[in-house]
């Protein structure tokens, strides 16, 4: 078969991955990034021309090098974010699909646009070979998203019902940085808004570190969270606790309520 000519950049490939996904992965990092999260331990996948252009057939070829071990994972997609070359990331999904290859996108879902009936077909063609996304959501308030990442989250949040929609199952990442993430007002919000999604599947609370500090050193660049400590696992997981009251409350009352409309 003739090897395609469209071509991804990719700023590198991870052979044995076991935190992006299901089981053992191939995990693909994507070059360019949209979003400046103030605690992105990966600035240098931020440049849309950087990296190395690869095929969808070079990748796949890396990953049937290891196949035996990715038995129970697959290849994930992550960045960078893969949106931003959503035409080469759809390609590689298929071809994943047509050689029974678990395919998971981990997202930002900045690049969604609801109102873009062309956009929405391409995201449809990604949608239909995609069996998993690890959806990361970076705040639930508005103003306070875009100063986190410098761009608004309303269609992030679009996004994250799109994929119910298309019945694509999800994990919610959310990283807990002190003092600007771990509100108990924003993780209920996180909570409530998660547990009326009927595609979600788990939720990760991952709490913030300072390793990525030595990268922005490397780039010559003030790292924007400077003098922020590092939140614990313990702080992590109370924060989790939070979030999944709300979560749980939210299903208790969307049943409550189903059940009433179900008498009338």
């Amino acid at each position: 078969m003739r090897e395609s000519k469209l071509t991804g950049r990719i700023h590198s490939l991870e052979s044995f991955g076991t935190v992006d996904g299901p089981g053992i992965r191939l995990v693909v990092f994507f070059q360019g990034c949209p979003m400046r999260c103030r605690y992105c331990h990966n600035p240098d996948t931020w440049a849309p021309d950087g990296g190395t252009e690869m095929t969808a057939e070079a990748i796949i070829r890396e990953f049937e090098k290891n196949k035996a071990f990715y038995r129970d994972g697959g290849i994930t997609a992550t960045g960078g974010e893969p949106l931003l070359q959503i035409a080469f990331l759809t390609e590689l999904f298929t071809l994943a699909h047509q050689k029974g290859i678990h395919t998971c996108l981990d997202t930002s879902g900045i690049l969604f646009n609801s109102q873009d009936p062309a956009l929405t077909e391409r995201f449809d063609r990604l949608a239909a070979v995609t069996d998993l996304v690890l959806l990361d959501i970076k705040h639930m308030d508005p103003d306070e998203h875009r100063k986190l990442t410098g761009h608004d989250n309303t269609e992030i949040l679009r996004f994250a019902r799109y994929l119910e929609e298309k019945q694509v199952p999800v994990w919610i990442r959310h990283v807990v940085v002190p003092g600007i993430t771990d509100g108990q007002e924003e993780l209920t919000c996180l909570g409530d808004f998660i547990g009326g999604l009927g595609n979600l599947k788990a939720l990760d609370v991952l709490p913030y570190h300072t390793m990525g500090e030595a990268k922005y050193k490397q780039l010559g660049t003030a790292y924007p969270l400077a003098g922020v400590p590092a939140m614990d696992r313990e702080q992590a997981a109370a924060c989790r606790k939070v979030i999944l009251k709300a979560l749980q409350a939210r299903r208790r009352k969307d049943r409550e309520e189903n059940g009433k409309e179900n008498l009338n």
